[in-house]
């Protein structure tokens, strides 16, 4: 059997729901003693098999799962498979009468006319994963020649694709008119604290993690260090990589997926919560120097005051 949905289109997407659905039924398939093969888009799956691939004649039956009943894709796979038996199932019913809809043998609806059923997404197992926030500086242009951003970036995120974790991205500016934007630090504060590492080139995702007890990978993206490694050494944090120890090793992922390991470790947790817990609170030096030079001219000021008087 041949397993497909809107993840097995080329002009298709592959949503959370689509793809569950699919190794849903592939799973039941196998329990049952069924062979089945899952088609899948180029564009999501690259080297896997495709539909152009999944000749016809290999196959005697071909099963639909998910997303609406509809569509001109869906009338060609009717007819790129119309010597198999075709089954439609976990999918929605907006109009019986669609070819898209009739094409099929049979049709097992999750929604349409009849009693709804629950999603093949549903009840499914889940492995624990690391929730990684990603948090990228921009270009940073007051570091001049020094400024490394681009090439970092691009390492970086090769890297994070390969990684096995949930990741959420991390934007540091705040919108009062955008819901996805938070409008408050507070806002950002409590989403940093619900992730579990940090991936981040910027200063603000680094202090917002430890701020939170959360461990944070920083990479400094800035030739001989920037305001990441100084904040870094502020905090006495140790998981922090230049950018030359990036894009200089020939092997770069080998650094990032060592400190990816001691970040996501109970060494790591457990550092990050005592810094955060910490009595130690340097930055109120800058208020108190701050308001020290506040009362100074003040008093200069009143002086100047009495003597004109």
């Amino acid at each position: 059997m041949l397993v497909v949905g809107w993840a097995s289109f080329l002009h298709g997407e592959a949503t959370a729901g689509d793809v569950a659905a699919m190794e849903r039924v592939a799973t039941a398939l196998h329990a049952a003693g069924v062979p089945c093969d899952c088609a899948w888009s180029p564009g999501f799956e690259p080297g896997a098999m495709s539909l152009s691939e999944a000749e016809p004649r290999d196959y005697t039956d071909v099963v639909f799962t998910c997303g609406p009943a509809q569509g001109w894709q869906l009338r060609e796979l009717h007819q790129r498979y119309a010597r198999c038996r075709r089954i439609a199932v976990g999918v929605s019913v907006v109009d019986p009468g669609d070819p898209a809809v009739t094409g099929f043998d049979v049709v097992l609806a999750r929604d349409g006319p009849g009693t709804p059923v629950q999603d093949l997404a549903s009840h499914r197992p889940c492995r624990p994963l690391p929730v990684a926030g990603v948090a990228l500086a921009p270009g940073q242009p007051e570091y001049g020649d020094r400024r490394r951003h681009d090439e970092l970036h691009r390492v970086l995120r090769e890297w994070i694709n390969a990684l096995d974790c949930a990741p959420l991205e991390l934007d540091t500016r705040l919108d009062t008119g955008d819901w996805r934007h938070c409008s408050t630090p507070e806002q950002f504060a409590v989403l940093v604290g619900r992730t579990d590492v940090v991936l981040t080139s910027r200063l603000h995702g680094l202090v917002f993690a430890l701020s939170s007890g959360v461990p944070a990978l920083a990479v400094d993206p800035v030739d001989g260090g920037g305001k990441v490694s100084a904040q870094a050494e502020a905090w006495n944090w140790p998981a922090v990589v230049g950018v030359d120890e990036v894009l200089q090793s020939r092997r770069p992922w080998e650094v990032l997926d060592d400190w990816w390991s001691w970040c996501t470790s109970p060494i790591a947790q457990a550092l990050a919560r005592m810094r955060a817990r910490t009595d130690v609170d340097t930055s109120r030096g800058l208020t108190e120097r701050m308001l020290a030079e506040l009362r100074g001219c003040a008093v200069a000021g009143s002086g100047a005051d009495d003597r004109q008087g």
